[in-house]
């Protein structure tokens, strides 16, 4: 089963949406260079102090090294208090076809035709 987490990054304060700014390239750019990270995308919307949150794993194992791997991070440090409304869930994958280089983990899921 794949792992989806979606929601949003809310900050209260200006300080706050500015230290999300300041570490949020590092952070991407760490999640995405992780073994079973097939989509990591915290996006900027209309409101300053707010972000989406999108992110999908090849399995548990997966999203479960990356959360401990961010617990210990500098971005865990610098968003420590920021609320964070997420939800999480299973996506199975019988009766998908994945395409795409898996030793590289960017497969994806397509239905098949």
């Amino acid at each position: 089963m794949r792992v989806a987490l979606t929601g949003h990054l809310r900050c209260a304060t200006r300080a706050e949406a500015d230290r999300v700014r300041a570490g949020l390239d590092a952070h991407q750019r760490l999640t995405r260079a992780e073994p079973g990270c097939l989509r990591f995308d915290v996006t900027p919307t209309d409101d300053p102090l707010l972000w989406q949150v999108s992110e999908l794993f090849t399995d548990r194992a997966a999203f479960e090294a990356h959360q401990t791997r961010t617990a210990a991070s500098d971005w865990a440090r610098l968003t420590a208090g920021i609320t964070r409304d997420y939800k999480i869930i299973d996506i199975p994958i019988t009766n998908r076809q994945i395409i795409g280089d898996k030793a590289k983990g960017d497969d994806q899921l397509t239905d098949p035709t």
